[in-house]
């Protein structure tokens, strides 16, 4: 019955993506469901939209570089926190966290302000430094609950018998804690990736990540070829998670 009951919850989370997939195929030129006939005119269509392909790329890679530098901070960080006791740690965790509690809005116009002061506002790294601000946390919070369940006398052990203190961590408590570290930097990449409400305040006419792009469109009505981008979008994501399924498995990835 639970069986039954989860893949019932997974099938009504995922009919809004396939009704935007099955409804990119239609032979239609208005949205409507259900679709009628088939063809890929609109992908066609949608590999001529120039600038939502030079969106697609700007967002996959400032997602990219986002990842990679929140991550590399985020390790640290949960590490400390790790080692840290008492109102130290209460201090150091509320300042890395502050990002999750204040509305994205406020946090979207006080480093538009900010980065202008530097002269790095609505440029590639002040879209991308946004982006590590809001998503830092989430590597910090998914690296720090693997490193909680890793017990710290097995780096000790490894320390005892020999090992410098970057070795012993790496080959002990970060391989336990890889699960976790590739959780983190997953749910960082699709949430720069997704976001709009930093980016709409960083970006340029000539600098327009895709979800921008697609949310400017919100006032105008919806073409099928856009769909067809949208439906993209879904095949690239699902890839994705195909990939990490093969390499690491989804379980150790979520579960960690």
């Amino acid at each position: 019955m639970l069986r039954i009951f989860t893949y019932a919850m997974i099938a009504i989370l995922l009919m809004p993506m396939g009704l935007v997939v099955a409804t990119s195929f239609t032979q239609q030129s208005y949205i409507a469901f259900p679709p009628e006939g088939f063809t890929l005119k609109w992908y066609a269509e949608a590999w001529n939209k120039r600038e939502y392909f030079e969106s697609f790329w700007l967002s996959l890679s400032v997602a990219s570089v986002t990842a990679t530098l929140a991550t590399l901070i985020g390790l640290p960080v949960a590490v400390a926190l790790r080692q840290l006791r008492g109102w130290l740690r209460g201090v150091v965790d509320g300042l890395f966290m502050s990002p999750l509690i204040l509305p994205t809005i406020i946090i979207g116009i006080a480093m538009l302000q900010y980065f202008n002061r530097l002269g790095i506002g609505t440029t590639y790294w002040g879209l991308v430094l946004g982006h590590v601000v809001i998503t830092t946390p989430y590597v910090i919070r998914l690296v720090g609950a693997s490193l909680a369940a890793i017990d710290p006398r097995i780096e000790l052990a490894a320390r005892n018998l020999g090992a410098p203190p970057l070795t012993a961590f790496i080959r002990t408590t970060g391989q336990l804690a890889l699960p976790g570290l590739v959780a983190g930097a997953l749910f960082a990449f699709i949430t720069s990736f997704d976001n709009v409400t930093i980016s709409v305040f960083l970006t340029t006419p000539k600098l327009v990540t895709l979800p921008v792009r697609i949310y400017n469109l919100l006032d105008q009505p919806i073409y099928p070829w856009l769909v067809a981008i949208c439906s993209m979008v879904i095949g690239v994501t699902t890839a994705l998670i195909i990939v990490i399924e093969r390499t690491l498995g989804l379980v150790r990835v979520v579960g960690s």
